[in-house]
């Protein structure tokens, strides 16, 4: 089993992110905003660092975070992600034992957060799930993992594609996203033959 381990650290409009490995190697650290948006580049990142369920090994992924509620942590827990609660006091003092005094960041703090679901997950609390609102945001949280995951498969599929018959798009392209609408757009439309002049 493939076990990767987050710390979220949220703000007002935005969360501050770590992704980290069992070895307790930082793998990814992206800000992400507030919303479906955020969530979208979330599960991509995970998806990216743990092969996008490529059905070969099991994946867990463990997240902390410094709050129980709201409609971001019912969206971890309905992903399937083991969500734990941090008191913000127990974040405080496992940062006095690991960091130098007076170096608190956004993104220390999202290190904190990994490192501690990752050492002392037993010590700490675990969002429940089972709720009526968590259970029918599930289906939908999976599934827009799932898409996601997906399109990023097929946008690397249509890369190595490219690469091997039209590299000349990918110059031309690549810049823009290759899952962008009008990049997707311009590769689909057939191509045009001259007419014959009788």
């Amino acid at each position: 089993m493939t076990v990767l381990f987050a710390g979220d650290d949220w703000g007002a409009d935005h969360h501050d992110a770590e992704l980290m490995d069992q070895a307790g190697r930082t793998l990814a650290r992206a800000r992400l905003s507030e919303g479906a948006a955020g969530m979208a580049k979330l599960h991509a990142l995970i998806g990216e660092h743990a092969g996008a369920g490529d059905g070969e090994d099991e994946l867990e992924v463990r997240i902390g975070i410094e709050t129980d509620h709201g409609p971001w942590v019912t969206a971890l827990a309905a992903a399937g992600y083991v969500v734990f609660a941090v008191n913000p006091l127990q974040a405080a003092r496992y940062r006095e034992r690991h960091v130098v005094p007076g170096a608190k960041s956004d993104t220390g703090d999202s290190h904190i957060l990994a490192d501690m679901v990752r050492t002392d997950a037993h010590q700490l609390r675990p969002v429940a799930d089972d709720t009526d609102q968590a259970q029918a945001v599930k289906v939908v949280a999976r599934a827009h993992e799932t898409l996601i995951w997906e399109r990023n498969r097929q946008t690397d599929r249509l890369r190595y594609q490219l690469r091997d018959f039209f590299p000349a798009a990918l110059d031309a392209y690549g810049g823009l996203g290759l899952d962008s609408a009008d990049v997707l757009e311009l590769l689909g439309r057939p191509r045009i033959r001259p007419l014959r002049r009788s």
